[in-house]
């Protein structure tokens, strides 16, 4: 018979900021045998999320050796038995994207051969997802890439905020695409004082649907995609802008657009996403641009960047992988995770 549900459910926030009996419930879990977790990453900077997840699991970290040989080719060693049991393999994605696929796809693998019962990938951010469409010659990457995964032996992946919600449909095993909008709008009402003076500004229509900040009690801005110009529908004059998006990578987009709120009066302006890639001259962009803050879950590793930038400000997701690992582990419902969310989020 299945566990009830651990918290009551009082508020889309209640269950992100650690309840009471929470903590506790995973580390006994974690003590129950049958499953192990296992970081696939090389560099040390790409496991503090796996440390933070097995932390609340209150287990420790499968015995593997992750590392790049002289000639570049990826070498994963598993130091311990994992014959019938569930295998959770967490692959954050660094700067390297495609080392650490070579790295998932080979732990995978050598999961797999030492006879694993089932092996699900936590995920965080999915590589390649903004390539789920063909474009004239080219391909979809992101389908190559899910019968890879599949192929090497993964069963099921715990994801968040999929670029594009079809990129499910590649799969030919389950996957659980978790939402981090509730601790988006748990820093929006924590840390900003005057938030409920605040719009919430999409650089193009669709964009809202990726953060999924439908919950927050302001109204919408839309700018126009094409460039030039960036166009605002909307009062923006002496209130705080709040620009969603799914992924921030090139922030010049940003950066142009929290330009024109400027112009229009905003007074204060913050950049929020799920997942903060912010590649290359990101940093120094941030530092230099109107924006007075850019929020990002901690999905990619982006610690340098922050040492480079103290604009941005991280928001912490290991309780809900936690939680869906422990859930799965025993076969427990996952709608809980995804309460009060709307099917358009």
């Amino acid at each position: 018979m299945p566990r009830k549900l651990l918290l009551p459910y009082k508020s889309v926030f209640s269950h992100f900021r650690a309840p009471r009996g929470l903590h506790d419930s995973l580390a006994m879990n974690a003590a129950r045998s049958g499953y192990r977790v296992f970081s696939a990453n090389s560099t040390a900077a790409s496991t503090e999320l796996a440390k933070k997840i097995t932390e609340r699991l209150g287990a420790e970290l499968g015995k593997s050796v992750v590392y790049q040989e002289t000639n570049g080719e990826t070498r994963v060693e598993i130091k311990e038995s994992v014959r019938g049991q569930d295998i959770f393999i967490i692959q954050t994605i660094p700067r390297d994207v495609n080392t650490a696929v070579m790295e998932l796809l080979i732990m995978a693998y050598a999961l797999k051969t030492s006879c694993a019962r089932n092996i699900i990938g936590v995920i965080p951010y999915f590589p390649y997802s903004k390539q789920s469409k063909m474009r004239k010659r080219g391909s979809i990457v992101c389908k190559l890439l899910a019968s890879m995964l599949a192929k090497a032996g993964l069963t099921h992946i715990i994801t968040m905020d999929l670029h594009q919600k079809e990129i499910q449909g590649f799969f030919s095993f389950p996957v659980d695409n978790l939402r981090a909008s509730p601790f988006l709008l748990q820093y929006i009402q924590e840390e900003i004082p005057d938030y409920r003076n605040a719009v919430i500004v999409a650089k193009s229509p669709g964009a809202p649907e990726s953060p999924g900040l439908f919950f927050f009690p302001s109204s919408l801005v839309m700018m126009a995609k094409e460039k030039p110009p960036i166009t605002v529908v909307g009062d923006v004059g002496g209130r705080i802008a709040i620009i969603v998006d799914d992924i921030i990578d090139d922030v010049e987009s940003f950066v142009a657009a929290a330009e024109i709120l400027k112009e229009r009066g905003a007074y204060k302006i913050f950049v929020m996403a799920t997942h903060g890639l912010l590649s290359a001259d990101a940093p120094r962009l941030i530092e230099e641009s109107s924006i007075d803050e850019v929020v990002v879950t901690n999905t990619v590793p982006h610690e340098v960047q922050k040492l480079q930038c103290p604009k941005i400000k991280t928001v912490d997701i290991s309780l809900i992988l936690s939680e869906a690992i422990r859930r799965i582990h025993n076969g427990e419902s996952m709608a809980y995770l995804f309460r009060n969310i709307t099917v358009d989020d």
